[in-house]
């Protein structure tokens, strides 16, 4: 039943030009670019990718008082579920996939002590976001750094 559904979503989504664009990006298959592609809508609706990933849900929220900034910031709550879930998964794959990405998560998960994966893998799906914008607004393919 799951297998014919991902085959129904991979037929569905290559009538879409911006899927090649996402599946061009290692990691990330049909069914992660259909959900991604669905809910981003029409990627010129934003004005650059911080405004995509407040839209995600992928932001922290600003904890300042006076001179005081606090150096843990809690992530937003508001946002699209969806799309966090499937840009977050995403991201997990992708640096299983891409040396780029692996490094960056890599060097996220040692700069902390405590939730080292958690906040590694979102700072990775901003990351993610930062390219799939780049490569929407430009229609370009993803190509891996040698």
């Amino acid at each position: 039943m799951i297998a014919e559904l991902d085959h129904a979503i991979a037929d569905l989504v290559q009538t879409i030009p911006e899927e090649r664009i996402l599946q061009s990006i290692p990691g990330i298959g049909p069914v992660y670019a259909a959900g991604i592609l669905a809910e981003i809508g029409q990627i010129n609706r934003f004005d650059d990718e911080t405004k995509l990933a407040s839209y995600a849900g992928l932001s922290w929220r600003q904890k300042q008082s006076g001179n005081y900034n606090s150096s843990t910031t809690p992530l937003i709550r508001s946002g699209d579920n969806y799309l966090r879930y499937y840009l977050v998964e995403a991201a997990n794959h992708v640096k299983l996939q891409d040396d780029v990405f692996k490094d960056y998560y890599n060097r996220k998960y040692h700069e902390v002590s405590n939730t080292p994966h958690k906040r590694a893998l979102v700072l990775t799906a901003r990351k993610l976001i930062r390219v799939i914008f780049f490569l929407l607004q430009n229609h370009q393919i993803y190509e891996e750094r040698r």
